[in-house]
């Protein structure tokens, strides 16, 4: 949270929103501090994004009601997931993130497993997903700050192009294929 001495950016009510939802219930029962949140902030600034305080809950059965809640209340731009995509038994985020989506992205999880893979071979295991619903574009990261800070190294270079796509934002010499005449 900001101290009263911080600056706080000015809020542009027509600048897209990413809402981080941290899923660890080491961070939501205070036993550790959130640090994935963040860095999510942290690149959202850079591509021009506004970023919410994150939504902090327990791994499990939460991650629905989170995700479903947000959807409704705030509508963001983008929701980011991070932790519940390992392989423990409270680690479900995938299976609650997935009955929301309208339609899946499976070359973006691919991509952030791909370039967290030249680094930690581990990356591999991470069984997140992304999709859209309802003109909310959501991915599951994993939940350490280093896989955030790679997942988001290769999604805030998708995002403006990908929320164009979902908000169907397109000049009209864009439509078709790359090449192809209006």
């Amino acid at each position: 949270m900001a101290q009263a001495s911080e600056v706080q950016p000015e809020y542009d009510p027509e600048a897209r929103v990413i809402a981080p939802v941290i899923v660890s219930t080491r961070a939501a029962t205070g036993q550790r501090e959130d640090l994935s949140a963040p860095v999510i902030a942290e690149f959202a600034e850079t591509i021009g994004f506004v970023c919410r305080p994150p939504v902090i809950i327990p791994d499990g059965e939460g991650v629905l009601a989170a995700l479903s809640e947000l959807l409704v209340q705030v509508a963001p731009a983008v929701i980011i997931t991070s932790g519940g995509t390992g392989l423990t038994s409270d680690d479900l985020t995938p299976e609650y993130t997935k009955p929301l989506l309208d339609k899946e992205m499976p070359g973006v999880v691919e991509a952030v497993r791909t370039h967290a893979r030249a680094t930690n071979p581990l990356a591999a295991l991470n069984r997140g997903v992304a999709g859209v619903t309802e003109g909310t574009v959501i991915i599951n990261l994993p939940g350490s700050p280093h896989a955030v800070r790679q997942g988001m190294e290769v999604i805030t270079g998708l995002l403006p192009a990908l929320c164009d796509q979902v908000a169907d934002i397109r000049a009209a010499d864009q439509w078709g294929s790359p090449g192809e005449q209006a």
